[in-house]
């Protein structure tokens, strides 16, 4: 079944090649993004299993979080154990480091917190078996790039997320490109319960296969990478009025239904996204007349839209 995914996506990719080629040739703009999607299948979309989102309240506005339960299912399970505790409310974004990360968790659980206001993790794990990677899954869907990669030996899509691979050793990971949700750690591999989560917003790739990733934002970036750069070593915030208070993370399974983010994303084995692949390594109009003829693996973002009503 891989190998007919496999060969059916690399015939749609090489096909897509040859008209954005001969579109080259008579001078015709690529398709835009826009027109792309515009021109999507209704099943081209998934809505996420809201057993896999978390819905996170701040003051600005909500972030939407898919949990990567398919590459690191412990942490999947822990994490949602401490939102139904309601372990995150009240707590802080305590970190936003430049071009790297923004962070969030208890402030008092670091080297110069007030280790008896640390909040209790309940029933929820202290340590977890690490998650950095996965053997690579044959039986689940792969949109490969064909451009390389400086950090894997391949790269591509699986499941919604940009993935790393080394066929060498039989892992995969999924790798740390703008938005992605990563879990915080000490020294120790075990020692990232999910208590403390990151999102990426900038270089990041150095932490590939290094640490275990939770999930991707599919909602309120924006809220995460914009805020003010955090003045002390790292990113960190010493002023607790510098942090941004977490009003809240919900489950969406445990929301009522109107309540719950209305969402789909573009499937990433889908001939959309293989077109949005080829537009990006060959676009070109009026304004950029050279196709770069390449693309990278953390250059591409998988579309998120607000889902059509069902009927």
């Amino acid at each position: 079944m891989r190998r007919r995914h496999l060969i059916a996506g690399l015939a749609l990719a090489s096909s897509l090649t040859a008209l954005s080629a001969l579109a080259a040739e008579q001078g015709k703009p690529t398709p835009t993004t826009k027109e792309i999607l515009a021109k999507s299948a209704p099943a081209e979309w998934r809505r996420p299993d809201p057993q896999n989102l978390l819905v996170m309240q701040l003051p600005t506005g909500r972030v939407v979080i898919e949990l990567a339960q398919d590459f690191t299912p412990l942490h999947a399970a822990n994490i949602r154990t401490l939102v139904r505790q309601h372990y995150f409310d009240g707590l802080a974004i305590i970190r936003v480091q430049d071009n790297f990360v923004t962070q969030w968790g208890d402030p008092n659980d670091d080297e110069n917190g007030d280790k008896d206001k640390i909040r209790s993790l309940g029933k929820a794990s202290k340590t977890l078996t690490p998650e950095f990677s996965r053997a690579i899954a044959a039986k689940q869907p792969w949109t490969p790039l064909p451009d390389g990669d400086v950090y894997a030996p391949e790269v591509g899509f699986s499941g919604g997320f940009p993935v790393g691979r080394d066929p060498a050793s039989g892992q995969e990971w999924v790798a740390h490109c703008y938005g992605t949700v990563g879990v915080a750690r000490d020294v120790a591999p075990d020692s990232g319960s999910g208590s403390s989560l990151y999102a990426v917003i900038g270089q990041a790739r150095k932490l590939d296969h290094n640490l275990a990733v939770a999930g991707r934002v599919l909602e309120g970036m924006p809220l995460l990478s914009g805020l003010p750069r955090g003045p002390e070593p790292m990113g960190f915030y010493a002023d607790p009025a510098r942090r941004t208070r977490i009003e809240s993370v919900r489950l969406a399974a445990d929301m009522p239904a109107p309540e719950r983010p209305a969402i789909e994303v573009l499937r990433t084995d889908s001939a959309s996204f293989a077109a949005l692949i080829d537009a990006s390594r060959h676009g070109h109009n009026a304004f950029y007349p050279e196709p770069v003829g390449k693309v990278g693996l953390c250059s591409l973002s998988v579309p998120v839209r607000d889902a059509k009503p069902v009927h």
